[in-house]
């Protein structure tokens, strides 16, 4: 008796055409045969697969996750300015909720001042040398080049622009980081075919013609460091609010000065942890946007790290500022152009070029609302019986 064992069946693929309805649903028969799952909800959408060369590989359906709108919440920002319907991708309930009462009290408080002030993407390649020396005169070389590498990276692109290097000494290695602009694109694989190209000509012209690995970790893709925290990646928007202390104990129960007492609290305990982000959850309104909005959603791990800075005013009033450091968004390329992504992009006004510093500020927005709410639902005692009420869906 034979031991060999029939290899795994392998999912269905159409080299004529792998992006059509008929090609997804063998893909669902095929699944629900393997495992005996049902694929029904999985297999209804209104979009032509047509589209999707570019977004997935060996498409099946789609994932369905609800949108809620909250808002309006007014923005007095260099891009965004008026009142914006945000929409909302989650299954945490209470989240809305929350985002919408925060957005009541910065809009009843005169709007929040928005401002991208910062924006770069990177790529990091590493060389290697025989000694700290040669590493080191190879910096110096890389300055006096300077500007045929960029000429050679741009050359890559229609939108990127080479803003600077940043270089880095470990051992006899010497870290370069690529610093672009991107448009309206969130930017990493344009500036890695750029760096690359820069990467071969500094090879091939160089004297010791050096080897590279295009990456050596400091651009820390869809990773958080505290690099990205000092000298951005993406886009580093700030959004910031004087709260009024008329309308805080009314709306959200609690005073400026509480408020100041509990985010000298919080820092404490932020600086203790080691955390990334000493505000409360900025995580949750970036992912719920880029959800619904079509962004690469693994660039939350980059893109929640913030910085929560705060002043009590002398007439009780509170000053609350957020900075987000390392946002990384686009309007243009990727998932945006998708059916119902487009649709949430358009609803704020954002989609297409010269989108994506408006659509910056508006995360920012969304992400302070969501700060000011929840922050106040702690202190008034609502946190707990606001989940209670709106976020079970158990028997």
């Amino acid at each position: 008796m034979s031991n060999h064992q029939n290899p795994p069946a392998k999912v269905p693929r159409d080299k004529a055409n792998d992006y059509s309805a008929e090609i997804a649903a063998a893909r669902r028969s095929f699944v629900e045969q393997q495992t005996g799952a049902a694929l029904n909800h999985v297999g209804h959408y209104s979009f032509d697969p047509g589209v999707l060369p570019g977004n997935i590989e060996n498409f099946a359906g789609v994932a369905q996750v609800p949108i809620g709108i909250a808002g309006p919440l007014r923005i007095n920002g260099e891009h965004a300015r008026g009142d914006f319907y945000i929409p909302m991708a989650t299954t945490e309930g209470t989240l809305v909720a929350s985002y919408n009462r925060g957005m009541r009290l910065l809009s009843e408080c005169g709007g929040v001042k928005t401002t991208v002030v910062e924006q770069h993407m990177q790529r990091s390649p590493v060389f290697m040398f025989e000694d700290a020396l040669a590493a080191r005169v190879f910096g110096e070389w890389i300055e006096t080049h300077l500007d045929a590498i960029r000429a050679v990276a741009e050359a890559t692109t229609r939108v990127g622009k080479l803003q600077y290097i940043g270089q880095y000494a470990l051992g006899n290695l010497r870290y370069l980081r690529f610093n672009y602009s991107t448009g309206d694109a969130a930017g990493q694989n344009m500036v890695g075919k750029a760096t690359l190209a820069a990467c071969q000509w500094i090879q091939s012209e160089h004297p010791d013609h050096p080897n590279f690995i295009l990456s050596g970790n400091i651009d820390t893709d869809k990773k958080h460091s505290q690099i990205n925290t000092l000298l951005t990646r993406g886009k580093r928007v700030v959004a910031e609010i004087v709260l009024k202390d008329s309308v805080l104990k009314p709306l959200m129960g609690v005073t400026g000065k509480q408020l100041f007492h509990a985010r000298q609290i919080s820092q404490a305990g932020a600086f203790m942890a080691g955390s990334s982000n000493n505000a409360a959850h900025s995580a949750n309104g970036i992912t719920a946007l880029f959800i619904a909005t079509g962004q690469d959603v693994a660039n939350v791990a980059e893109s929640h790290a913030a910085i929560t800075y705060c002043q009590l005013l002398d007439n009780g009033d509170y000053y609350w500022s957020i900075t987000l450091t390392s946002l990384i968004c686009a309007t243009y390329g990727g998932g945006t152009g998708l059916a119902t992504q487009r649709e949430c992009l358009e609803m704020l006004g954002c989609y297409g070029q010269g989108g994506a510093d408006k659509f910056a500020e508006i995360c920012a927005a969304t992400v302070l609302a969501g700060e000011t709410s929840l922050s106040s639902a702690i202190l008034a005692g609502d946190w707990v019986s606001s989940h209670d009420q709106l976020g079970r869906n158990r028997p």
